[in-house]
């Protein structure tokens, strides 16, 4: 494996991370540090979405403002071809209130499309199927 390939993985690994945090975070304004700006986005909460900026509004909205997330994220995969690169992944989503213990958890699959970009590697195409849920 070459290290051209070995550090696009590892940049593409990093974005998953960078992901979760702003997930986490809610960090919107920084969502053109993850997300390509033609996002096409499926998910069982917020539905079809095309668009950083439909992406962003719709993210501002969502969930209740004292409910917190930690996501964890892992076995990620990465199928590289030149500048794109076929993604999965799963990842346990902990949604808790500051200082309580977890009222409900989520497993998640993670498919998508990350692309190279002049600023980096971005997601173009993400898809969230929903594996199981657990609430308190």
């Amino acid at each position: 494996m070459s290290v051209a390939i070995l550090l696009d993985r590892a940049e593409i690994t990093d974005l998953f991370s960078r992901l979760s945090r702003l997930l986490d975070e809610k960090r919107w304004d920084d969502a053109a540090t993850v997300f390509d700006p033609d996002i096409s986005v499926s998910s069982p909460r917020n539905g079809e979405l095309r668009g950083i900026d439909e992406l962003v509004e719709v993210m501002r909205r969502a969930g209740d403002p004292g409910e917190l997330t930690q996501h964890l994220t892992t076995d990620l995969l990465v199928d590289l071809a030149g500048d794109e690169a076929v993604t999965s992944a799963n990842s346990v989503v902990h949604f808790f209130r500051a200082g309580q213990t977890p009222h409900r958890t989520a497993g998640l699959r993670l498919d998508g499309v990350a692309v190279r970009t002049p600023a980096g590697w971005r997601l173009r195409e993400s898809r969230t199927t929903l594996v199981w849920l657990r609430e308190r």
